[in-house]
């Protein structure tokens, strides 16, 4: 059944339950109030950062911005795009999008003014909800996004080129709208990451919703008593289909802005979340904090969180051998997937299955795995291919472009183009992107494995290997290297490290310098690319 009919299940059942928190730590910060004093203070006296809403009013929203986009000539198969920060109004927008039979179009809140103009036209949306951050976004290209679309801005102080969301919504009817949804209607367009390039418009039907709402309460077992600490952005697949194991579940979930270590700590105590879904970068702050003395555990309420889980790039094990010494009792798990698979979970480790910890896992609920070698066979255990995936899940195609879809999706099989091998047990490894192997001497290297080896330093906080070119070898590997706070290491401790390795995969390059990471946590390796072949042109032509 379609998501939305979830939402009007729990407005029934669970009429005056809270759905939704939304937290904004910065705006208590200015207040100067400690966490402490944050937990001792009544939820209703925290408005201007602590709001919540009920199942009941949730659906209530969502039908009147359903029926104020109906009435305003919006019909089946339109697209609607959302382009807000992550707050109480994000998902009622998202579920009266769905309500009307249009077509939900999240965006990347980082698109500057040319992108956000790039996927409108792209998606050919009609209608563009956006907050208060993007006024300024906007206004660079109003006169030509205004043409033949709708503008609606939402909070305070409408600019004269939008249309006031408040003011659109105050009188439209709060029941649900009398418009049929079925799985096989068109329900959502995601954009690829773009870390390889201009995001691509990805297509689904509202199967590939519910599949991936589904198969995440099947996956951790969320309950009705869970609370899931939400933190990455609602328009990433990741975080809005984490979230609706919530939905499916009828359980609370609380929207966190900020991710600085003790934020999310105090989040999880002050709101008693059971479930957190966490990026590496964050744990690795978060671990930090505790080890460096900055959080105490013990000054928390933590014993009600009950599972960690990390998806949207691979995980070094030591990471989680660190967590498990901090939090024992944790259940943990991974998951793998690509916005072409309604995001994450399409494979995922198991929350049984710590043992494995390396691994993205096994398939996932209702999914199919396999992977292949350039010649389209399956390859052997043991042997390293391209991952295939195929489910209820997989996309209908990249919206207006038939030339990709037909290289990524074939017979039914998605082709994900990440290069992954498999165990004896049937648990599968992510080598890495197939774009990113380095081709060094004829040698296949893989920057993942080399990843994962140097993140064992005890000085190193984050690293990414990536290829150069090198008129003998091809290409040559090239380490940058994030060392942690107050730590000095230099070259030669690293080259001394890495003889534990083989001679074909150590390094040839080393740097130190900020890891750069786009908004769902993946390196931005386009970019260290770009750069460092820069700095390297740079070098021979000095040394010329």
């Amino acid at each position: 059944m379609p998501v939305i009919d979830y939402l009007e299940r729990n407005a029934k059942l669970y009429t005056n339950e809270v759905a939704l928190v939304e937290l904004n730590p910065e705006e208590k910060d200015k207040r100067r109030l400690t966490w402490k004093e944050y937990d001792l203070i009544e939820s209703t006296k925290f408005a201007p950062y602590r709001r919540e809403i009920t199942w009941g009013v949730f659906d209530e929203k969502a039908n009147r911005f359903a029926n104020m986009l109906l009435s305003r000539g919006v019909k089946k198969g339109d697209k609607v795009a959302i382009l807000m920060y992550n707050c109480l109004e994000w998902l009622p927008i998202y579920f009266g999008i769905l309500k009307t039979g249009a077509i939900a179009v999240p965006f990347n809140f980082r698109y500057d003014a040319s992108e956000i103009l790039y996927c409108v036209e792209l998606a050919e949306v009609d209608v563009l909800v956006f907050g208060i951050e993007f006024i300024g976004r906007i206004e660079q290209n109003a006169e030509r996004l205004s043409k033949g679309r709708m503008l609606i801005y939402v909070g305070d102080n409408c600019p004269n080129f939008a249309e006031s969301y408040r003011d659109m919504v105050a009188d439209s009817p709060s029941t649900a709208p009398n418009i049929e949804i079925t799985d096989d209607d068109f329900g959502a367009i995601y954009f690829s990451s773009g870390t390889t390039g201009f995001p691509k418009a990805i297509l689904h039907k509202h199967l590939s919703l519910t599949q991936a709402a589904e198969m995440e309460q099947k996956h951790h077992a969320t309950g009705r008593d869970d609370n899931f600490l939400c933190i990455p952005p609602l328009y990433h697949t990741g975080a809005k289909f984490h979230w609706m194991g919530s939905l499916v579940a009828g359980s609370k979930a609380v929207l966190l802005k900020g991710a600085k270590p003790e934020t999310i700590i105090s989040a999880v105590s002050s709101e008693r979340c059971t479930i957190v879904w966490l990026l590496v970068p964050w744990a690795q702050d978060i671990l930090d904090a505790i080890e460096s003395g900055a959080i105490k555990i013990e000054d928390f309420h933590l014993s009600q969180w009950r599972l960690m889980h990390i998806g949207a790039q691979p995980v070094p094990p030591s990471l989680i051998k660190r967590w498990k010494k901090h939090f024992p009792h944790h259940q943990y798990d991974t998951n793998y997937g690509l916005s072409e698979s309604t995001g994450p979970g399409c494979v995922h480790l198991g929350m049984e299955n710590t043992h494995k910890v390396g691994a993205i896992g096994v398939p996932g609920y209702r999914w199919e795995c396999k992977i292949v070698d350039e010649n389209n066979n399956e390859v052997e255990k043991g042997g390293v291919g391209e991952l295939c995936v195929k489910g209820p899940g997989v996309m209908t195609c990249y919206y207006n472009n038939p030339e990709a879809t037909a290289e990524t999706i074939k017979d039914g099989w998605l082709y994900t183009g990440d290069m992954a091998m498999q165990d004896p047990d049937g648990f599968i490894f992510l080598v890495d992107r197939k774009k990113d192997v380095i081709v060094s001497g004829g040698e296949n290297i893989y920057p993942v494995q080399i990843e994962d080896f140097l993140r064992t330093n005890d000085k190193i906080k984050d690293v990414a290997v990536i290829g150069l070119a090198d008129k003998r070898l091809g290409e040559k590997t090239a380490a940058i290297i994030e060392l942690k706070d107050g730590v000095t290491c230099t070259r030669e401790e690293i080259e001394e490290f890495c003889l534990a390795m083989p001679r074909y995969k150590r390094p040839k390059e080393i740097f130190f310098e900020e890891i750069p990471r786009n908004a769902t946590g993946k390196i931005e390796k386009p970019a260290l690319r770009k750069r460092h072949k820069a700095d390297m042109l740079v070098a021979q032509e000095n040394q010329g």
